[in-house]
């Protein structure tokens, strides 16, 4: 895995982009159905994702430091959001901020979108401690015992949620397995229909039943089956979004604040497409332009153990394949 696969960056600038729309609130106001939509399937693609590319055959040094680096910008973020839920008036405001419950939020029940950084320390140090068993058992019981062990994290512990915690279970089984991933999820511009279908129906719209399940691995057959048909520009930026959806997740709260003043000027707009475009665009420019800044002043190697926060491996692999055509 050490080698892009440009399909999961190509997926992950989707999904980002659809997990942008869903945070914002206009959007929920005139699509409240296609937000319910969204939200059966948009995380559980970067939970498989995560799960599909992670790593347990490391020492365990690279491990702990892989996971200070998620936990230093998580703590630092999860905690400024919780600040300002105290103070903003938004959907998830505290009325009382106190030590205990600032403490609550951070450890056990994060707010906002940390709780995929959450969620995915708490699956990666459960994978790397039952993966020391790999010598003694076989595969498909290693990923029994390691359910079992998220099941006890999420329903026990209630530390995190077994609905999310499942399809990082799911991307796990399918690296175990040894099958590639875009060979598991077969471009399908068919997948559409059973898709479609099952979005008529508001029942099936969880992420946490068969019918939800589905509608996952239906929409990341769709998304495929288009990647081969698109200019190698749009390819390009797909790849170069894909790559830095972090800094996306990151710093995207603080600009999905700042464009909800655009709501009343692009308001001769019944559809509401170009505040949401105007919207996302402003979003993903700000996150990156955030993460260019820390890393021109030399302040990411603190943030998140690395001297450059934004990767623009895509944008100068292109660069290289343009120079030499």
């Amino acid at each position: 895995m050490q080698n892009r696969i440009q399909q999961l960056d190509y997926l992950k600038s989707i999904f980002i982009i659809l997990m942008l729309l869903m945070h914002l609130v206009y959007f929920e106001e005139k699509f409240p159905y296609a937000k319910a939509v969204i939200l059966t399937f948009v995380m559980p693609v970067f939970l498989l994702i995560s799960g599909y590319l992670a790593n347990m055959n490391k020492p365990l040094t690279k491990l702990a430091r892989h996971i200070k680096w998620l936990a230093v910008p998580y703590a630092i973020m999860e905690s400024g959001y919780i600040i300002m839920a105290s103070i903003l008036p938004i959907r998830e405001h505290i009325s009382q901020l106190t030590p205990s419950i600032f403490a609550e939020k951070l450890l056990l029940h994060p707010l906002g979108p940390y709780w995929y950084l959450h969620t995915l320390i708490i699956c990666y140090i459960a994978y790397y401690a039952v993966n020391t068993l790999k010598q003694r058992i076989n595969t498909v019981s290693l990923l029994i015992v390691l359910g079992i062990s998220f099941w006890l994290l999420s329903d026990i512990l209630h530390i995190m949620a077994m609905e999310n915690a499942i399809y990082f279970l799911a991307g796990a089984a399918i690296r175990q397995s040894g099958i590639m991933f875009t060979s598991f999820f077969r471009p399908s511009v068919l997948a559409v229909i059973p898709f479609l279908l099952l979005c008529a129906t508001p029942d099936n719209l969880y992420k946490y039943t068969l019918k939800g399940v589905a509608m996952t691995y239906l929409i990341i057959c769709l998304s495929l089956s288009a990647y081969g048909h698109l200019p190698d520009k749009i390819k390009t930026l797909s790849h170069f979004i894909g790559q830095n959806t972090l800094s996306i997740l990151l710093f995207s709260p603080m600009f999905t604040i700042l464009t909800k003043p655009l709501v009343k000027i692009f308001k001769f707009d019944p559809t509401g497409i170009l505040f949401f475009i105007i919207a996302v665009a402003i979003i993903i420019a700000g996150s990156l332009a955030v993460s260019l800044a820390m890393d021109r002043m030399h302040v990411s190697q603190w943030f998140c153990g690395k001297n450059n926060l934004l990767c623009i491996d895509s944008l100068n692999r292109a660069k290289t394949v343009h120079n030499n055509m």
